[in-house]
């Protein structure tokens, strides 16, 4: 570029802000057409900008109206002594642009969190069965230290099915004593079952 074109386009980017910095100050004073001139201005350049931060059309339009819409709330916030109008509007983009990026991310980290401890894995039917014949052959050694008026009892109650009253009746004694066998029983199974 030859030292005449740089000066044209060093001019015409001052006159530019120049015209935007009037054009805001307006907008500060709530007039909506030069609020309307600004975005006409200024848009194209801002979406450009969250699009690449972004990389998705729809967020980058959505954070695009975001950014005009804080724009228009906090114009008198501008102060052209700290920068051009073009360079805020930027500023407030890319930090709106960012923090989409972040929040965005924050879910996707939920969600995974979420899925990884709330989906149970495969079901590894192997390891069930090994675990059950293990409590199975725990249970028989358990139930061999009971007596075998203990045992009996226990077994028909737990095992067939059958009340007290018909344990009783089975074993011809009084309902008492199958009871007490029982809970004696169970205790004992209880205690020998502890780590299971």
């Amino acid at each position: 570029m030859c030292s005449a074109d740089a000066a044209r386009a060093h001019s015409a980017r001052a006159t530019e802000s120049a015209e935007l910095s009037d054009t805001m100050a307006r907008v500060a004073n709530g007039d909506a057409d030069a609020f309307a001139e600004l975005y006409d201005r200024t848009s194209a350049r801002v979406h450009g900008m969250v699009l690449r931060v972004l990389r998705d059309p729809g967020y980058a339009e959505e954070t695009t109206q975001e950014v005009f819409l804080q724009a228009w709330r906090t114009a008198s916030n501008f102060d052209p002594a700290r920068g051009s109008v073009l360079s805020w509007l930027m500023t407030l983009a890319h930090r709106r642009a960012v923090d989409r990026v972040r929040s965005e991310q924050a879910g996707t980290d939920r969600e995974a969190l979420y899925e990884t401890t709330n989906i149970a894995g495969p079901f590894d039917h192997v390891t069930e069965e090994v675990t059950r014949r293990l409590e199975h052959q725990s249970v028989l050694a358990c139930l061999d230290s009971l007596t075998d008026m203990q045992r009996e009892s226990v077994a028909m109650a737990y095992y067939d099915g059958r009340t007290y009253r018909e344990v009783a009746s089975q074993l011809g004694v009084a309902l008492s004593t199958v009871k007490t066998r029982i809970r004696d029983g169970l205790t004992r199974l209880r205690g020998c079952l502890g780590g299971l």
